[in-house]
Order: C-alpha cells, then structure tokens, then sequence
C-alpha cells in the first residue's frame, strides 16, 4: 500500500522531532515530489536539510518557499541562516531585517541582524 503524501509530511515532522533529520529527508522528497507547492512540505525539508548542513539545498527550499509565501517571516529568517552559513553575511542581514519588519516582537529575529559595512 502505497503511503499519502500527508502521511510522508508526518514521517518526516516525527523524524525532525526526534533530532532526525537525515531521515526527514527521506519522506520529505517523497512528499515534494507529489505535492511540490505545499509550503508547509518545504519549509519541513528545509529545517532538515539545514540541520544536517546541506546549506544550498536549504536555501532553495526557503527561496520556493518565500515565492509561495512572500510575507512568511520564518521562512526569511530560514534563508538569512542559510545564506550566512555560506559566508553571506550582507545577503542574510537584508532576510533578517524583512523578518524582523514582519514580525517586529520577534527577538530571535532581531538579534541575528548584523551592522554590516
């Protein structure tokens, strides 16, 4: 019996619960290949792909993710991560700042931001 594409997103949900994220990928791609414009599948394979440092393939799931959902505060903190994990600094400052604009109570987004040259 074949698994559902909601069933895949679970999977790999419990597996980043569990501090798995290597096998969180495994559903994950699964799920994005059947349903590629649910954001909440990206943003899920995203946090995984960060965790076990796979900073590109991160940073792609928060840019598709940001193109689903311009105003998703999170997923502009996720990328500036990315980005600065790469040596991005002034490409991450401007994702922290967005995030911080779009959700002004957040102190983990407003302390990432950086005075950069």
């Amino acid at each position: 019996m074949s698994e559902t594409t909601y069933s895949l997103f679970q999977k790999g949900r419990q597996h980043l619960k569990r501090g798995m994220p290597a096998q969180a990928t495994v559903a994950l791609e699964k799920a994005k290949a059947r349903e590629p414009e649910k954001a909440s599948i990206r943003e899920a394979l995203g946090i995984a792909y960060f965790r076990i440092g796979r900073w590109e393939e991160a940073e792609a799931e928060f840019r598709t993710l940001l193109e689903l959902s311009p105003v998703n505060d999170y997923a502009h903190y996720a990328l500036g991560r990315c980005l600065e994990k790469q040596g991005r600094d002034v490409e991450a400052n401007r994702h922290y700042k967005l995030a911080s604009s779009l959700s002004p109570g957040s102190e983990q987004y407003r302390a990432r931001i950086r005075e950069l040259d």
